[in-house]
């Protein structure tokens, strides 16, 4: 068993795949489908995408200030991968893939309805780096599908069967393996269980 040599290139695999909306005023709302999007910060809460200067949906993002990014179950892989191939140049994404703009909260950037969560942004600043430009933007509202709210008030993502993208294919998550601090989590004896 050996190890080979690549050029230098991005192998950070997997990414969550997300659909961005955008849309300038009075103009049809677009999405473009981005694997580079980022939690950068928590508090204020902030995002980051990652979106070639050729692309449609550039220019909308950098005039208007605006995005949201709509995560992406099973159910939308198809629509994600067609928005991530064709331009909304030519092409009105939501009508070709049946999908429904909703009215966001905070930005007038649509959301889209069939996604699970809607995260809205304000771009805060642009970094231009080569072939993609970084707009860093906080987080101004989220918005959930109830059907996942649990009755204890418990929003369970995990159940709405998110997809990854790793070098140029789409799956769907697998197994839980563990949550957030379990290996280090203080294991319960059975002598400490048995008296409750």
């Amino acid at each position: 068993m050996g190890k080979e040599y690549f050029k230098p290139g991005n192998m950070l695999y997997p990414v969550p795949a997300v659909m961005v909306s955008c849309q300038r005023e009075g103009e049809k709302p677009n999405i473009i489908t981005v694997a580079w999007a980022g939690t950068i910060n928590s508090d204020p809460a902030m995002v980051s995408i990652s979106v070639r200067k050729q692309r449609y949906s550039y220019d909308i993002i950098k005039e208007t200030k605006e995005f949201v990014i709509n995560l992406v179950t099973e159910d939308l892989v198809f629509a994600t991968d067609y928005c991530g191939v064709k331009s909304g140049r030519d092409t009105d994404k939501f009508k070709e893939m049946n999908l429904t703009a909703m009215k966001s909260r905070y930005v007038n950037a649509p959301s889209i309805e069939e996604s699970p969560v809607n995260i809205e942004c304000k771009v805060t600043q642009i970094i231009p780096l080569g072939s993609h430009d970084v707009f860093l933007a906080e987080v101004v509202n989220v918005t959930v599908d109830d059907k996942y709210m649990e009755e204890s008030g418990r929003f369970n993502l995990n159940s709405s069967k998110l997809v990854a993208y790793s070098h140029g294919e789409y799956y769907g998550l697998g197994k839980k393996l563990g949550k957030f601090g379990y290996s280090v989590a203080k294991k319960k004896s059975k002598s400490s269980m048995k008296k409750k």
